[in-house]
C-alpha cells in the first residue's frame, strides 16, 4: 500500500502529518532508506507508532508522500521565477540563469533525500502524472517567455519542453554525483550557455 490511509482534516492532524513527514525527511537524508524505520520516524516526530500508521502504512508510502510534497514545493519555487520574469522582463540569459539556479537549489537542498526520492521512491501512477503535469506547467511558462523574446525557434512550446527536460537531466547527476574535480559553478554556466545558444533567436 503506497497511499496514505487517511487524509488529515483537522489542524492538529495536519500538524501531526507535517511532523511525521519532516522527521522522515531528516532520517532518510541522514541514514538512507535501509537505515530508517517507521519506529525511528515516529520517535523523531514525537508521536506513537500507532499514530504514524493511522496515516502511513509503511516506509514506501512516506517516500511517495515526500515526493509529492517535493513536487508541490518545487513547483511553487519555479513559479516564483516566472512571476519575477513577468514583472522584470529579463533577457534570455537572465531568464535561464534564474531558472537553472532555481533547479540547482532544489537539487542541492537535502541532496541525499533528493537522490532517494528520485531513485527509490515507488513510481505510482498518481506520482508520475503529477510529475508530468509539473513539467508541462514549467514548459508552458517558459514557452510564454520565449515567445516574448522571439526565441525558441518556430515551435517555442516544443523547445521549452525540451529545455525543461534537458536542464533537469543535466543538473540531476552532475549535482548529486558530481564528477571528481568538476566545478559546480562551471557546470551551471555550461548548462546556461548551452540552452542560451539553443534557444536564441535565429537558431
Amino acid at each position: 500500500m503506497l497511499t496514505p490511509r487517511k487524509q488529515p482534516r483537522q489542524q492538529r492532524s495536519r500538524e501531526t502529518v507535517a511532523a511525521i513527514l519532516e522527521a522522515a525527511a531528516q532520517l532518510f537524508q541522514r541514514y538512507g532508506y535501509a537505515g530508517t524505520t517507521t519506529n525511528k520516524i515516529a520517535e523523531r516526530a514525537g508521536v506513537s507508532i500507532g499514530s504514524l500508521y493511522q496515516y502511513f502504512p509503511n516506509k514506501d508510502s512516506l517516500l511517495v508522500a515526500l515526493a509529492e510534497h517535493y513536487l508541490a514545493e518545487s513547483g511553487e519555487q519555479v513559479a516564483r521565477v516566472f512571476a519575477r520574469a513577468a514583472e522584470q522582463r529579463p533577457s534570455l540569459p537572465e531568464l535561464l540563469t534564474g531558472l537553472v539556479g532555481c533547479v540547482a537549489d532544489l537539487h542541492t537542498d537535502r541532496p541525499a533525500l533528493h537522490r532517494l526520492l528520485f531513485d527509490q521512491a515507488p513510481r505510482t501512477p498518481g506520482l508520475v502524472a503529477r510529475f508530468r503535469q509539473a513539467e508541462q506547467r514549467i514548459a508552458v511558462a517558459l514557452a510564454g517567455e520565449l515567445r516574448r523574446l522571439g526565441a525558441g525557434g518556430p515551435e517555442p512550446g516544443i523547445s521549452a519542453l525540451l529545455a525543461v527536460q534537458g536542464i533537469e537531466a543535466q543538473l540531476h547527476g552532475a549535482l548529486l554525483d558530481p564528477p571528481a574535480g568538476r566545478d559546480t559553478a562551471a557546470h551551471l554556466d555550461a548548462v546556461i550557455d548551452l540552452w542560451h545558444r539553443a534557444l536564441s533567436p535565429g537558431r
